[in-house]
C-alpha cells in the first residue's frame, strides 16, 4: 500500500509527483548493514539526497549512526531519533554549536578555529563536546591539511584535559574510491592510518575511525574501519558501478497539460533549435529546470509514455518540456515517467546523468519544491545479494 502524499510546504499544483519507494531504501540499508557488519552510518544530508530523511526507517533496518553535513540537519534528526549517535561535519565557525552540544550532536573538526568555537560553546554550557577530528587525505577541501594535523591533535588533547571536549573519532574521505585500482587509494589509506597513529601518540583515544563512503565500501578500497558512511548507496546509487545489489528508490512522473498535431518544419521551444521533420504529435508537460530537470539534457533526454520512450524536443524550459509522441496523440492528464528504476523501460537517473554530463547524485538532489513527494511501500520485498 502507498502512504499518504507528503508534498513540501511550499509545493504548488504542478501535478508532477516524485515517488519515494521506501522498501527499496530499506532493502539497501539491510544490504549495507550486512556488508559492514552493522557498522553503518546512514548519511541523510540534503534531505536524504532528496528522498526525505527516513531516519527511523534506516535505523530500524540496521543503521547504528546517522550523519549529515550541517547542525540544522542534525537537530531535525535528533528530534526524530533521540537514541542514535548523530554526526555533523561541515559547519562554519559561527554555527550553533551550543545547540549541537546540548543535543548530543557529534561534531567534525577540521581546523583550530572550528575547535576553538566548539570549546567556547562547551565551556559556556558546562558540558563536553564530542569531536571527530577530520584529516584531509588529498582532496584539498574539508579536513585539516596533513601539515596541520599534529597541531590540531595537540590542541584537541589540551581541550580534553581541560574537560571541554572528548575526541571520539577520526575521519577522512577518499578521492578515487570509485576506481579501486587507482594507486591514490593506497596512498590515502596509508595517510589515514598514519593520522590515527599520530592522534593516539598525542594522547587521544578515538573510539571510532571512519574513512569509507559508498564507493569505498562496495569496492573495498577504504579498508576496514569502525564505521562506514553510506549516503548515495542507501538510495540505489553506486558511484563505482560495480554492484547489482542496490535498488533505485525514486520515480518521477508528470501529467500531460496539452497535446497537438503539427506538420513538418514546425519549430519547438526557445531559439527554434528543434524543427519537426514530418507530421507528428507534441505533448506538453509541467516540468522544467526550475523543478530539477537539467537544461544540459536538452536534445538528448527521453520519457516513457504509453510503454515507449519518446524524446524531449526543443530546449528544456524553466517550467515545461515538450515531448514528441510520434503517431500518438496524448490525452490531457495522461502520465509520463521521466525516470525510475528502469524495470519498465523508463529512463533511469543514470540516463539523465549521462544526458546532462553529470552524476546521479546531482539529479536526485535537485528535484524542486514544486514536485510533490509521495512515500510508497509497494515494492516486493527481497534481500539484495
Amino acid at each position: 500500500m502507498s502512504s499518504a502524499s507528503r508534498p513540501r510546504a511550499d509545493a504548488v499544483r504542478s501535478g508532477a509527483e516524485l515517488r519515494v519507494h521506501e522498501d527499496a531504501i530499506r532493502a539497501n540499508v539491510r544490504y549495507f548493514a550486512r556488508c559492514t557488519r552493522d557498522r553503518l552510518m546512514a548519511v541523510l544530508k540534503a534531505d536524504g539526497f532528496g528522498h526525505g530523511s527516513l531516519a527511523s526507517a534506516v535505523v530500524d533496518e540496521g543503521a547504528t549512526w546517522l550523519g549529515v553535513a550541517s547542525i540544522d540537519e542534525a537537530l531535525v534528526l535528533r528530534r526524530a531519533r533521540p537514541d542514535v549517535p548523530i554526526l555533523s561535519w561541515l559547519n562554519p565557525v559561527d554555527a550553533d554549536f551550543d545547540a549541537a552540544v546540548s543535543e548530543r550532536i557529534d561534531l567534525g573538526v577540521s581546523s583550530a578555529d572550528g575547535l576553538h568555537a566548539i570549546v567556547q560553546a562547551a565551556r559556556h554550557l558546562g558540558r563536553r563536546a564530542r569531536l571527530h577530528l577530520h584529516v584531509d587525505l588529498g582532496m584539498s577541501r574539508d579536513g585539516t591539511p596533513a601539515s596541520d594535523w599534529r597541531s590540531l591533535c595537540e590542541l584537541a588533547r589540551m581541550a580534553e584535559r581541560e574537560g571541554h571536549v572528548r575526541v571520539v573519532g577520526v575521519m577522512g574521505h577518499m578521492s578515487c574510491a570509485d576506481r579501486p585500482e587507482n594507486p591514490q587509494n593506497l596512498r590515502e589509506r596509508l595517510l589515514f592510518g598514519a593520522a590515527i597513529r599520530s592522534a593516539r601518540h598525542r594522547g587521544l583515544a578515538p573510539a571510532v575511525t571512519h574513512l569509507a563512503a559508498t564507493a569505498a565500501t562496495i569496492t573495498g578500497a577504504g579498508g576496514d574501519h569502525d564505521l562506514h558512511r553510506i549516503g548515495a548507496g542507501l538510495y540505489g546509487i553506486d558511484p563505482s558501478r560495480t554492484s547489482s545489489a542496490l535498488r533505485f528508490a525514486l520515480s518521477l512522473h508528470a501529467p500531460v497539460i496539452s497535446a497537438r498535431r503539427v506538420g513538418s518544419g514546425v519549430s519547438v521551444g526557445y531559439g527554434g533549435c528543434f524543427t519537426t521533420d514530418g507530421p507528428t504529435h507534441l505533448a506538453l508537460f509541467p516540468l522544467g529546470y526550475a523543478d530539477g530537470l537539467p537544461r544540459a539534457a536538452s536534445h538528448r533526454a527521453e520519457v516513457l509514455v504509453r510503454g515507449r520512450r519518446r524524446p524531449i524536443v526543443g530546449l528544456i524550459s524553466m517550467d515545461m518540456v515538450v515531448v514528441d509522441t510520434g503517431d500518438d496523440l496524448l490525452t490531457p492528464g495522461e502520465t509520463a515517467t521521466f525516470f525510475g528504476p528502469g524495470e519498465q523501460g523508463e529512463p533511469t537517473v543514470a540516463d539523465w546523468a549521462t544526458w546532462a554530463q553529470t552524476i546521479e547524485h546531482e539529479i536526485v538532489t535537485r528535484i524542486g519544491a514544486r514536485v510533490a513527494r509521495v512515500h510508497r511501500r509497494t515494492h516486493i520485498e527481497r534481500n539484495p545479494e
